[in-house]
């Protein structure tokens, strides 16, 4: 996985976790790879990892059972989705039609 300077890698790495809950890589109440799996696979320190699992378990988009591991929620998907259409709306959409405005272009060549 490449990193971004410019953004913490925990939050890159959580980015990346949903994009994989969206397109269906992990799926509902499917274990996740641990701690140590997860952070060998993708080349980052464990420590970096849990707070991932951290982040993503207090968005309730992942779960923990004790001694088990951890697994995606039922609804990870919506809570997913419902998070990144706010996050598009209220900072992309902005920028795109600023955007627009500046180039001259119409909004309507997108429909």
């Amino acid at each position: 996985m490449e990193f971004n300077e410019h953004k913490p890698i925990y939050i890159q790495i959580a980015e990346a976790f949903c994009e994989k809950v969206l397109d269906g890589s992990f799926g509902a109440d499917e274990r996740i790879p641990s701690v140590r799996e997860y952070g060998s696979e993708i080349g980052v320190n464990p420590n970096t990892v849990m707070r991932v699992y951290e982040k993503l378990t207090a968005e309730g988009i992942i779960y923990n059972k004790r001694g088990i591991g951890y697994f995606v929620s039922a609804d990870a998907r919506e809570k997913v989705l419902a998070v990144q259409r706010a996050e598009f709306l209220e900072k992309e959409v902005p920028a795109i039609k600023r955007r627009l405005s500046l180039l001259g272009l119409d909004p309507s060549v997108f429909l």
